[in-house]
C-alpha cells in the first residue's frame, strides 16, 4: 500500500517523531511530506535533522522549509543581518544553540546543506498544496512576490478560520486564495491557539501543527483517508524541559 502522509511541526522533538512513525506503521512504500519547523523548542534539534537526512536516503520524502529552519540556517552561517538572536532564543532557539554545542563541524556542514535544500512548497498532481505557513498572492504560490511569506504568513489560516461557512464558493466575496487549490496543508500556527489538539480543517485548509512545540502532540496524517496518528504530549516525552512553553 502506497500512502502519502503529511507531518506537522516537530520542533526538536525526536522522541515524538519516532512515536508517530511507529504508530502509523510507516514503511518505505510511503511518501512522507514534512511541513517544516524541524528545530527549536525541545533538546534534540540536531538529532531530528540527522534522522531526516538519513530517512531521505531510504524512501520518498519531501521536506518543506519552515521559518525556524531558516533561522537556524542563518545562525549556522553567521548571517546576523536582520537577525534578532534574543527573540530567536525566546522562541526555542536557546535549546537549539545549547544542543549544537555538542555537534561536530562536519555534522553542521551536513545540516547546512540539508537546510539549504528545503523546498518552499510542494504542489502534487491532485492540486494539493503543501506549505509551511501560507501565501498572499491571490493568483497562487507561483506569483508570490515575497517568498519568505511561504514560511511566515498567518493570514491564509486566519482567513480560513474567519470564513463564513454559509458563503458559497462561487460568491464574489469568497476568498480567492481558498479556491485555487483542492486542498492546502499547513503548519506554523498551532491549533492549540484555538483550543484544539488534532488536525483541523477550515475551508480547504488543513492545519497539521498540533502544538508539538508546546503542550500538544506531534501529528501525522494520511492525506487521502484523513486518518491520523499522534504522539504523546511533548511535555510527557521531555518532562525536564520547557519546550517553547
Amino acid at each position: 500500500m502506497n500512502r502519502t502522509l503529511v507531518i506537522g511541526d516537530i520542533h526538536g522533538g525526536l522522541r515524538a517523531l519516532h512515536q508517530i512513525m511507529e504508530r502509523a506503521n510507516i514503511t518505505t512504500n510511503d511518501t512522507l511530506i514534512f511541513l517544516g519547523d524541524y528545530v527549536d523548542g525541545w533538546s534534540q534539534s540536531p538529532q531530528v535533522l540527522d534522522f531526516l537526512i538519513d530517512l531521505g536516503t531510504k524512501q520518498n520524502c519531501i521536506f518543506i522549509r519552515g521559518n525556524h529552519d531558516e533561522l537556524l540556517l542563518d545562525w549556522l552561517l553567521g548571517n546576523f543581518e536582520n537577525f534578532d538572536e534574543s527573540m530567536w532564543f525566546k522562541h526555542g532557539g536557546e535549546a537549539t544553540v545549547i544542543a549544537y554545542s555538542k555537534v561536530s563541524d562536519i555534522t553542521k556542514k551536513k545540516h547546512i546543506a540539508f537546510l539549504k535544500s528545503l523546498q518552499n512548497y510542494y504542489l502534487d498532481e491532485q492540486n494539493r498544496l503543501f506549505i509551511h505557513a501560507g501565501f498572499t498572492n491571490m493568483n497562487g504560490v507561483t506569483y508570490e512576490y515575497f517568498p519568505k511569506l511561504f514560511y511566515w504568513d498567518r493570514t491564509l489560516w486566519e482567513t480560513a478560520l474567519a470564513l463564513d461557512k454559509n458563503l458559497d464558493q462561487d460568491s464574489l466575496y469568497y476568498p480567492r486564495r481558498l479556491n485555487l487549490y483542492h486542498e492546502i496543508y499547513i503548519g506554523h500556527t498551532p491549533v492549540t491557539k484555538i483550543e484544539q489538539l488534532i488536525p483541523i480543517q477550515k475551508a480547504c485548509v488543513w492545519n497539521v501543527d498540533t502544538g508539538a512545540a508546546f503542550y500538544g502532540c506531534l501529528s501525522i496524517m494520511d492525506v487521502d483517508t484523513k486518518e491520523f496518528w499522534q504522539s504523546e504530549p511533548l511535555t510527557n516525552l521531555y518532562p525536564t524541559e520547557k519546550g517553547r512553553n
